[in-house]
């Protein structure tokens, strides 16, 4: 098992130029007061909100503005979070890791549990999803202990662009909520058609990743 402490952190997201830059300037410039503890929880806060949010969408579907909010909130906390500790050498890797992935686990089960919840999105593609993301959590998290890679990106896809997915899903949902997309089995939103989507990525990504790595450490005697 490699020592967590050392593992190699890979991010490489398609709005990657963009983030990275913002991240570092955000560090540069946050007050003191600010630290990776006080960032952690602005982005479960975000999370929070998020969750509220989409459950309060039952009740009128302009709550879906504040849960984008939401989105923004929690990308601040957790995205800055570990980046104000490397920029201020305060790197605590077994606790930032740990309290990090934990939180973010607990925050998708909120998060995913609230969409199937609401009007715009069927209860068991939000379950799809959430299986997805436990699927691929568990293989990144495996892969992180076996060779010391925490691979954070997929096909450039990360958090961020997730994030930014949903946002876009949550504006299309408020403009089309009266527009179901009829299949011969069920009707779907145009939610569920960006859920299934997100669904298939995390299936595809998890099982393509597993089969990868188990041919490589076999060839490498490993």
């Amino acid at each position: 098992m490699n020592d967590i402490t050392k593992h190699r952190r890979v991010n490489d997201i398609l709005l990657g130029p963009l983030e990275r830059p913002a991240l570092k300037w955000l560090a540069e410039h946050s007050p003191v007061w600010i630290t990776p503890d006080t960032l952690t929880l602005v982005g479960f806060i975000g999370t929070v909100v998020i969750t509220i949010s989409y459950l309060l969408t039952r009740l009128h579907p302009g709550f879906l503005w504040l849960a984008s909010l939401g989105y923004i909130i929690n990308w601040y906390g957790d995205s800055l979070d570990g980046t104000l500790a490397r920029h201020r050498h305060i790197e605590r890797p077994r606790f930032g890791f740990f309290i990090d992935h934990t939180m973010d686990a607990i925050g998708e089960l909120m998060v995913v549990l609230a969409l199937g919840i609401s009007p715009f999105v069927r209860f068991e593609l939000a379950c799809l999803v959430l299986i997805g993301y436990q699927l691929m959590s568990n293989v990144v998290f495996i892969i992180t202990c076996v060779s010391g890679e925490f691979r954070i990106s997929y096909g450039k896809l990360g958090p961020t662009e997730v994030r930014v997915l949903l946002i876009l899903a949550n504006i299309v949902a408020f403009f089309t909520r009266d527009i179901l997309i009829r299949t011969p089995w069920i009707a779907l939103t145009i939610f569920d058609i960006v859920i299934i989507i997100i669904a298939a990525l995390l299936f595809f990504f998890a099982i393509k990743t597993a089969i990868v790595k188990t041919i490589e450490f076999r060839n490498k005697g490993e």
